[in-house]
């Protein structure tokens, strides 16, 4: 009987103990989705004021939008210079932003809705961040992502590719979305790190088109 209870004991003893490992395995992988979660929201969403830039980012606004010349998808090259004249809004983002697929819907809202004063935006990805020039494979992967995206969200707006070689012109984009707001005179006016209200983006397009619209 004795030996019978000890090992009832024991055997009570293992289960709990797995009972327990399970449980603190289970907590332990909550906390650590949690954190991730949080991690990704705080380095893709940064309220800010309209316009305003972090502190330790280049302020482009006063100045004249650095040029550029990329690729859209279908292999032509688009360069700045394409849009002078026209107010614009210069949009990085990329297929794994999730701030960007909020942002994306109101984008094409408000190009349809200010199409008429001649107001424009074009979309640059930053999908290939990690990607070598050489790299047909992977351009040819993230190409066939950013197609697949500006399909399901009806981006009618240009979207060119190579986003990530700006970088270092257009203050680092540490964050996605970045928005960039130009007037017709081709200075920047406004930028935007992180996602901001539709308000906010209204009032920066407000700025672009000037007085009197």
């Amino acid at each position: 009987m004795k030996r019978n209870t000890i090992v009832l004991g024991v055997t009570l003893l293992i289960l709990a103990t797995f009972a327990w490992a399970g449980w603190a395995n289970w907590e332990y992988r909550k906390q650590a989705s949690e954190r991730a979660l949080a991690s990704a929201s705080h380095a893709e969403l940064i309220p800010t004021v309209a316009g305003d830039v972090p502190q330790g980012q280049t302020s482009l606004v006063g100045k004249p939008a650095p040029d550029f010349v990329l690729e859209n998808l279908s292999g032509q090259t688009v360069s700045l210079s394409s849009f002078k004249g026209k107010p614009l809004l210069i949009n990085f983002w990329a297929t794994w932003c999730g701030p960007c697929k909020i942002e994306t819907p109101w984008l094409i809202e408000l190009q349809n809705e200010y199409a008429s004063k001649g107001f424009e935006i074009v979309g640059i990805s930053t999908e290939g961040d990690d990607l070598q020039p050489g790299d047909a494979d992977g351009w040819s992967r993230d190409k066939t992502a950013i197609a697949k995206f500006v399909k399901e969200y009806h981006m009618q707006y240009p979207v060119l590719i190579n986003g990530d070689s700006l970088a270092t012109k257009y203050g680092g984009l540490d964050a996605m979305p970045t928005s960039v707001y130009v007037n017709r005179d081709g200075k920047v006016v406004a930028m935007q790190l992180g996602i901001t209200s539709k308000e906010d983006m209204v009032a920066n397009i407000e700025k672009t088109l000037g007085p009197g619209n």
